[in-house]
């Protein structure tokens, strides 16, 4: 059955044995899963949980710091503005430290390319790409021009603002820009004050609906369909909006290295557990910092060409993001993209389904 909390009145895009396996899946937990069809934005999943039941706000209307699943985004911007290139490298040795800041990193080879950033998910990588960016006054007037170039891009990828959605009660986020960086410091700010948003932290929050659709427009290469649950019927067509694509703002060559780095990825960076032979993957994974444990986060698409379906899984307190929200994202691809769980995807999904955050 769908969740009664979603609209009743005309057929829906939502597909009840993906609906049913999230609902499984989402058990004696709170968060989301929300799977699109890139092609069309059908969402043909939008599971939910928390301790009262299903509600539909925290897939829609719930702003989440991204954490490093943002940092897809990142790498599309910085490509786009010539910021870096897919073969510069950066070192990174126990993360990265400036005065009495120091950002942890995961141990791993140095110095990295893009495509192994991503797939290792290097905060300083990230951290240095995007205040060199915001710091850059000979591509940049100022840090103001820099940050409205930076927040154009976002906003063209579907991020920080309400989608239009005729999902109800849907919300936008925080995409930082320069009127809002003014005010909240008072005493200046530049690259460094903001860095934090370069790995998805900080000024920077979004719903996993637009993080299901930012992978949805990087599975489409540059341009996503607005996200909608109900189908067109004779008597009611869509309205023009979910039929018109949207482009984004990234320029196309940017695409290949990102979608190179989500597939290493899910081959063998931080979300290998979910590697299958059966189709390609991309994926990238986020551990959201907040107060108490990690919020475990995934977004991504499969296959990687020709993709069939977009997702993203956001559950709070569920720790790494490989932890909890890639194998979930892993089961609802398998299930859609196959008609089935294999006997080993079973026993998984009886596992997730037996686990309390």
């Amino acid at each position: 059955m769908v969740a009664q909390d979603l609209p009743t009145d005309g057929p829906l895009t939502i597909r009840p044995l993906l609906q049913q396996l999230g609902n499984k899946l989402l058990k004696g937990k709170k968060g989301s899963i929300v799977a699109i069809r890139p092609q069309t934005g059908e969402v043909i999943c939008l599971a939910t949980n928390s301790p009262e039941g299903y509600n539909l706000n925290l897939a829609v209307a719930t702003p989440y710091a991204p954490g490093s699943t943002f940092k897809t985004a990142q790498a599309l911007t910085l490509l786009s503005e010539g910021i870096i290139t897919p073969e510069m490298t950066i070192p990174c040795t126990n993360g990265f430290t400036d005065g009495n800041i120091h950002v942890g990193c995961h141990q791993h080879a140095s110095p990295l390319n893009l495509q192994r950033a991503l797939a290792i998910s290097c905060n300083t990588w990230f951290l240095m790409t995007f205040m060199q960016m915001i710091n850059d006054t000979f591509v940049y007037e100022d840090k103001e021009e820099a940050i409205t170039v930076w927040n154009e891009y976002m906003r063209s990828m579907g991020l920080g603002g309400s989608l239009g959605t005729d999902i109800p009660g849907e919300k936008g986020g925080l995409l930082a820009n320069k009127n809002y960086l003014n005010r909240r410091y008072k005493d200046g700010w530049d690259g460094k004050t903001i860095m934090w948003a370069g790995m998805g932290q900080g000024d920077v929050t979004l719903t996993p609906l637009q993080l299901c659709n930012l992978a949805a427009s990087i599975a489409n290469r540059g341009h996503y369909y607005v996200p909608h649950i109900h189908q067109a019927t004779a008597e009611h067509p869509l309205p023009q909006r979910f039929l018109t694509p949207k482009k984004t703002k990234v320029e196309p060559s940017a695409y290949a290295p990102v979608v190179s780095g989500m597939r290493l990825a899910v081959k063998n960076g931080t979300c290998s557990s979910i590697n299958t032979p059966a189709y390609p993957i991309c994926g990238k994974t986020g551990t959201v910092e907040n107060p108490g444990k990690d919020h475990s986060a995934f977004i991504g698409f499969a296959p990687m060409d020709n993709p069939q379906i977009a997702i993203a899984v956001f559950i709070e307190h569920g720790g790494f993001g490989a932890d909890l929200a890639a194998p979930i994202a892993s089961l609802i691809i398998e299930e859609y993209l196959k008609g089935y769980l294999s006997q080993p995807s079973q026993a998984l999904a009886k596992r997730i389904e037996a686990k309390r955050t």
